[in-house]
């Protein structure tokens, strides 16, 4: 009979006394629902005890699912290296047992489940190198991933028909794996990333009624992805991320061969070139995955030899160290230098460079490329060898990281027991030669990754002891008033104050010793800076707000320190705007972008922020709600700066700054539109039409500033949402609602994705005053219940309102219907002194509330002859024209092509229009750049005088006033 635990004198060993513990209370779990397994033999007792030690993976699977350990030890796998073939029969005959989607889903999680069990026994214990732990992880993901999609397609098949080309012959779902998974190095807690394919359009035969191919394998999709990605009370099979598919989420979730092909050839990029690397075709090497694989390889490999890669290598590896310094990582095995990154960016740059020309390099598993490496001769093989050994052990600590508690995590613990947990695993004595070790590792594979890919720092420059000496010795006012009037500074003594208040802030706080080193390099060389400026003392008390901001974050600190460049910017741009100053205080991982002045100062091209900001997203796991928003945020301060600093520079005239602000807003506006609608479809599903027509149905209509092109750095967005939905419809998912509720949630969503906010602000204030009826009105309106307001119900300044409104959201049928809407309204025949006299009461009545211009003053906004009254001219004539003009005055949203259409259809003489262009960019520039300094839009009362009697003379023309 084998000794009960209760009596066991001692538990495991080899485990820590804090892990002893651990283990003790886990078993005691498991025997109260399984008194059994205390007749088990006292050997495998202790093993029992060692793996709940280290794992709650393990001991939390086994209290769930008790009978799962008699099955593990009578299954005999846990002695075995290569359990991998069985895993496709056995599911396979699992499957053959199912019958509806929900057991499917419980069939899925619990095959997964047992195996990872094994998987994390056997490499806990020792029992398994690394790579073997790769193929079976990756083998048991294609095994389900596979096993799902062929049942869900059957299911389908019978009740929709089946896809078909146009030789009849039956189409099927290819999906390629990209990434770990692609590359047969998945790890233990790891997503998944898929790509959706099917070789030719069609369309179905043998269901009730014909659906196109596209349709179907995006319904197909979204089963699959359902039946792996939904938490149930079982988990999840998979997390499963779609955002490396062809125009990410924006783009369909399904599409064909020609389709892909047409993408990659005209809009693919380079990181996606990068991800293709490791892309692998799921399941049976069909023919059809034999021509997707020769379809993509020309994209990936080049026929020449490729050293632009190493350019976009070293870029991207920049990204992720911006990244690290965002999110505060520390102890990330993965992202940090010398990290898993880094041996995959080494073997990626080698097979992109020489790919093309040599074959052997085509491979997707890291351990084959560096064979194929080493054999090329494209780096020496002990070189080779050393990545590869430090690549198993940072892929072994992260395994047995996610082993824990089967987490996706990197980032080695804080917690003593998780610590433990580690160093036992692993073998180490104590964490200490745990750290050397893996520090040994990580700086070998970091100065292999500067050797093969580079790293450029700048060694700082020589400083004189003069500025040493102003911050490192201890002077007095008068002292450093005399020292700085010798090098004659301008206006000294404000200067020493505040330097003075900041060595006193800087004794105050709490900076460690990595902040103290680098805080000692940088600030000579920022007073030598400062003193340059026309206002030093103002300079640097703006620098100085930033910089007790982040005493406490070292990284930030000697990245300034490091990069005298990045400094030069810093000051150059706090030095023109205290809106620049500011933005960089309250957002520090703004100064990122100081490292690069070609990009600071050369903002994002307007047709690459919507692909831009897909991928600076697809590094945040969908499901992270949080960060996604968070990662919104950085994103928009980040291009922000950037437009900023090109509008300092003068490198961006006025309306140039506008349109980058305003294709900004749109890209981030369809972003939330898409999260929202991601987050809304889960939960609810979608509304039957636009499952049967693949569009959404949905529109955002942006009016004001957004819709007139004329965004400025603080404006709001003033946004409606419109829907074209069947109110009797209801959507098709686990809680089915009506389609009238799925739009107004949908609508709420993507208000609080755009006010929520979190560490970097809020995204946009967003003003819906503008909707039907207004704050008393539905947050979200169908088309036909909009056209109706606006046609009986809505108010003449509704109406002027509607001439700076246009679509910046939503499928082409809705967009076109909003359009006919908007000119139909617009073209009315009006009465034109009624119109006119509504027209100035609406100004007077703004004029009364917002006017704050006193005794000699202009408002460039309010006062006569200013921006609204331009605004109103133009809207004015609109309303007033458009009934005989209405293709040509109702073309536009922004007021200067307005005021162009008014001369083609003779409403304004040539000279008329000029003047008032001339006005409108001199008085939005003039407030544009006080804007920039924060500083009121009022000015004194002679400025702009010409400019102004020109907009008055043509509003008492036009008017009557």
């Amino acid at each position: 009979m084998a000794q009960h635990p209760s009596s066991l004198s001692s538990v495991s060993p080899a485990l820590p006394p804090l892990l002893q513990d651990q283990a003790r209370r886990q078993w005691q779990r498991l025997l109260a629902l399984a008194p059994d397994y205390g007749d088990l033999p006292l050997e495998q007792q202790q093993t029992l005890l060692t793996l709940f030690g280290l794992s709650d993976f393990v001991s939390d699977s086994l209290i769930k699912q008790p009978e799962l350990l008699w099955q593990t030890l009578a299954s005999g796998d846990l002695a075995r290296q290569a359990r991998w073939p069985a895993y496709e029969p056995d599911l396979a005959t699992l499957l053959a047992g199912v019958n509806d989607e929900e057991t499917l889903k419980c069939a899925l999680r619990q095959f997964r489940r047992s195996r990872m069990l094994v998987i994390a026994w056997r490499e806990l214990l020792g029992h398994a190198e690394v790579e073997e732990s790769f193929i079976h992880l990756t083998k048991l993901a294609d095994a389900l991933i596979c096993g799902a999609r062929d049942w869900l397609y059957a299911k389908q098949c019978g009740e929709l028909g089946t896809p078909v080309d146009g030789n009849g012959d039956p189409q099927p779902l290819l999906i390629l794996g990209m990434g770990k998974l692609g590359g047969g190095e998945l790890n233990f807690s790891s997503d998944i990333d898929l790509i959706f394919t099917f070789p030719e359009n069609g369309y179905t035969v043998g269901g009730r009624r014909e659906l196109a191919n596209q349709q179907f394998f995006i319904k197909l999709g979204q089963r699959l992805i359902n039946a792996l990605h939904q938490p149930t009370q079982d988990g999840q099979v998979f997390r499963v991320d779609m955002r490396l598919r062809p125009f990410g989420e924006a783009g369909p979730l399904a599409i064909s061969f020609a389709a892909m092909e047409d993408y990659y050839q005209h809009h693919g990029r380079n990181w996606e070139r990068y991800a293709m690397v490791k892309a692998r075709v799921l399941g049976a090497q069909c023919e059809h995955a034999q021509a997707l694989t020769e379809l993509l390889r020309p994209f990936v490999f080049r026929r020449y030899i490729d050293f632009g890669v190493i350019d976009g290598l070293r870029q991207m590896k920049a990204m992720i160290a911006a990244e690290v310094r965002r999110k505060g990582l520390e102890g990330n095995i993965k992202l940090g230098a010398g990290g898993i990154r880094e041996v995959e960016f080494i073997a990626q740059a080698l097979q992109l460079i020489r790919g093309g020309r040599e074959p052997a390099l085509r491979v997707r598993h890291l351990p084959e490329a560096l064979a194929a490496i080493d054999a090329c001769g494209a780096l020496d093989g002990e070189r080779c060898a050393r990545l590869l050994g430090a690549y198993r052990f940072l892929r072994r600590v992260e395994n047995i990281l996610q082993e824990i508690g089967d987490q996706q995590t990197q980032t080695l613990p804080i917690e003593p027991r998780d610590r433990q947990r580690l160093t036992a695993s692993l073998g180490f004595e104590d964490w200490g030669a745990f750290m050397a070790h893996l520090d040994e590792e990580m700086s070998a594979v970091h100065q292999e990754f500067v050797a093969v890919v580079g790293e450029e720092k700048e060694v700082p420059s020589h400083l004189d002891q003069l500025w040493l000496d102003l911050w490192r010795t201890e002077l007095d006012a008068a002292e450093l008033e005399k020292l700085l009037g010798a090098q004659g500074v301008n206006d000294a003594v404000p200067l020493c104050a505040a330097l003075l208040r900041f060595k006193e802030e800087y004794r105050r706080r709490q900076v460690g010793p990595q902040g103290r080193v680098a805080l000692d390099a940088l600030m000579p060389e920022l007073l030598r800076l400062v003193v340059a400026s026309e206002q030093p003392a103002r300079l640097f008390e703006r620098v100085c707000t930033l910089l007790t901001r982040i005493f406490t974050r070292s990284a930030y600190l000697q990245l300034l320190a490091e990069n005298p460049a990045a400094l030069r910017q810093l000051v150059r741009l706090c030095d023109a705007s205290h809106l620049v100053s500011e933005q960089l205080a309250r957002y520090p991982i703004l100064l990122d972008e100081l490292l690069d002045p070609q990009h600071l100062y050369h903002p994002t091209p307007l047709d690459q922020y919507k692909p831009q900001l897909r991928q600076f997203l697809l590094r945040i796991p969908e499901e992270d709600v949080e960060q996604q928003m968070e990662a919104l945020r950085q994103f928009k301060q980040v291009q922000l700066l950037r437009i900023v600093a090109a509008d300092i520079a003068g490198a961006l005239p006025l309306m140039k700054v506008s349109d980058h602000l305003t294709w900004l807003a749109e890209a981030i506006t369809e972003e939330v539109v898409n999260q929202a609608w991601a987050q809304m479809s889960e939960r609810y599903g979608v509304p039957p039409e636009v499952t049967l027509s693949g569009r959404r149905g949905f529109a955002v209509v942006a009016y004001g500033k957004l819709g007139g092109i004329e965004l400025g750095y603080g404006s709001d967005l003033d946004l409606v949402f419109l829907h074209g939905g069947d109110p009797n419809s209801y959507t098709d998912g686990r809680k089915p609602i009506d389609s009238r509720q799925f739009y107004l949630r949908l609508a709420q969503r993507i208000l609080h994705l755009f006010s929520t906010r979190t560490p970097s602000g809020i995204l946009y204030e967003i003003d819906m005053r503008l909707r039907p009826s207004g704050d008393a009105g539905l947050l979200v309106s169908s088309l036909s219940a909009y056209e109706q307001y606006q046609q009986n119900d809505a108010w003449t300044w509704e109406h002027q309102a509607l001439v700076r409104a246009r679509p910046i959201y939503g499928d082409d049928a809705i967009q076109a219907a909003f359009a006919e809407v908007r000119r139909a309204v617009l073209a009315r025949e009006r009465n034109l002194p009624t119109l006119a006299r509504e027209v100035r009461e609406m100004r007077h009545k703004m004029r009364d509330h917002l006017l704050k211009a006193g005794e000699g003053e202009f408002d460039l906004k309010q006062s006569p002859g200013g921006m609204v009254d331009i605004e109103f001219i133009a809207q004015y004539l609109v309303l007033a024209h458009a009934n005989g003009e209405p293709d040509a005055l109702t073309r536009w949203s922004d007021n200067v092509r307005i005021f162009d259409e008014c001369v083609l259809a003779g409403v304004l003489s040539l000279e008329q229009a000029e003047n008032l262009k001339q006005a409108y960019l001199e008085i939005r520039n003039l407030g544009h750049r006080l804007n920039l300094s924060e500083i009121s839009r009022k000015v004194r009362d002679d400025q702009l005088l010409v400019e102004r009697g020109h907009v008055l003379a043509v509003w008492r023309q036009q008017l009557g006033e």
